[in-house]
């Protein structure tokens, strides 16, 4: 991994002219000096930079360029009416401080895939598309998928409406100022009625790909998955006059839940992180009145999800009653599991020449579309398993063969 995040190039290799341009180019948009990491949050001026870089690779290709109702950037070979398109692509958001890779990858590699296309002569027989999803990563309104999820019905307009950012900014204000019309946003059958399969390539979150020879394998699911907000309600109070014994103190009471998430995780062989938290008064000298925290849980199956969130709530209440404190749970969103159309993944891995199939624990925006219409994933491998972290890379020669694997996959499924 270098210092500007550039993909790292292995001894010998000569790497293509148009992806490292695009990289290049796009490295920049929304990174942070001191951290190294990525702050491209929804409807902010960096998003507006890598809206403008898509649309400005769409034009330069002479593709048909164009918006959805929900924000959702389209670049179009072939006519969108003729319908089965076979479409590709991810998102250009980042979670707080993440990486260069995470989303940004699939979009590179679906107009480099398409650059080697045109070089091999191919001649797609139905219509290609590529795709911006945008808030994938929820970072600003602390909702994923944003997007995807209203063009699919997941999420209502009301529903979107509602979300806030930290600064009390609603999503439908932050579209106003960015220049969208929120009023329009909702779901968009007639869109995805036009798709007849839909292929994200993205970096591999975890490193199941670098125990193997293979830099490229296909996605057989994505484990059911949520976020909680546990709001732990005390009583603030002076640090230094009150005595251990009156105290009515919520952080007790998270710190606690904390260790409890990750053991009852641990025991079901499931996932669960507190990776947010928000404090009132957020005094040094003063005991909390309010400490709230957000939990990521996820796991092979709902059943089991929902047992360890379950178990993760009741080791709050029983904490909570310990030391004066209510606790209140709310569940602000939910992914079942999915599992991709397994004809489209089986083609893929047989087009690949029987590439590893893994599932991930992770959500994506192929994902939230596969209730919608045919959809499947390509991971390129991830050497150290990082992601969502400014540590995040991946070897030169694995990304080429990243675009070397989707163009094969888009000439198979669009041009036969």
């Amino acid at each position: 991994m270098t210092d500007d995040r550039e993909p790292v190039a292995h001894p010998g290799h000569r790497p293509g002219a148009s992806f490292h341009e695009m990289w290049r180019d796009l490295l920049p948009i929304g990174r942070h000096t001191e951290t190294g990491g990525y702050r491209r949050y929804a409807w902010t001026g960096a998003d507006a930079d890598c809206r403008a870089w898509f649309r400005a690779q769409a034009e330069t290709r002479g593709l048909g360029y164009e918006e959805d109702r929900n924000g959702n950037q389209w670049a179009w070979l072939g006519d969108p009416a003729a319908g089965d398109a076979v479409v590709t692509g991810s998102h250009l958001d980042s979670v707080p401080d993440g990486g260069a890779f995470d989303g940004p990858l699939g979009v590179v590699s679906s107009f480099a895939a398409l650059d080697e296309l045109r070089s091999r002569g191919a001649r797609p027989a139905k219509p290609l598309a590529l795709v911006n999803f945008g808030d994938e990563e929820g970072a600003r309104f602390g909702l994923a998928c944003v997007g995807s999820r209203l063009s699919a019905g997941q999420l209502s307009a009301e529903q979107a409406h509602a979300l806030r950012d930290g600064d009390g900014v609603s999503l439908a204000r932050a579209m106003e100022r960015a220049g969208y019309d929120p009023e329009a946003i909702g779901p968009d059958p007639e869109r995805l009625a036009r798709i007849g399969a839909f292929v994200e390539l993205h970096i591999e979150q975890g490193r199941a790909l670098d125990e193997t020879a293979h830099p490229v394998g296909v996605a057989s699911a994505i484990w059911p998955h949520g976020r909680w907000r546990f709001d732990f309600h005390g009583e603030a109070n002076h640090a230094g006059t009150t005595r251990l014994e009156d105290r009515r103190d919520p952080m007790l009471t998270y710190a606690n839940t904390v260790l409890a998430a990750r053991k009852k995780a641990r025991t079901a062989g499931a996932l669960a992180t507190f990776g947010k938290v928000g404090v009132e008064p957020n005094g040094v000298n003063a005991i909390a009145s309010l400490v709230r925290g957000w939990l990521d849980s996820r796991a092979p199956d709902e059943e089991t999800l929902a047992a360890v969130v379950g178990e993760i709530e009741r080791a709050a209440v029983e904490r909570g009653q310990r030391d004066g404190v209510e606790v209140t749970v709310t569940r602000e969103s939910f992914t079942p599991v999915v599992e991709f159309a397994h004809g489209l993944r089986d083609e893929l891995a047989r087009l690949l020449g029987g590439a590893p199939v893994l599932p991930t624990g992770a959500g994506h925006d192929a994902g939230i579309l596969s209730a919608s219409v045919p959809t499947a994933m390509l991971f390129v491998r991830n050497p150290t398993g990082v992601s969502h972290s400014p540590a995040e890379t991946a070897a030169e020669d694995d990304c080429l063969a990243g675009v070397t694997a989707l163009a094969d996959v888009l000439e198979g499924l669009a041009c036969h």
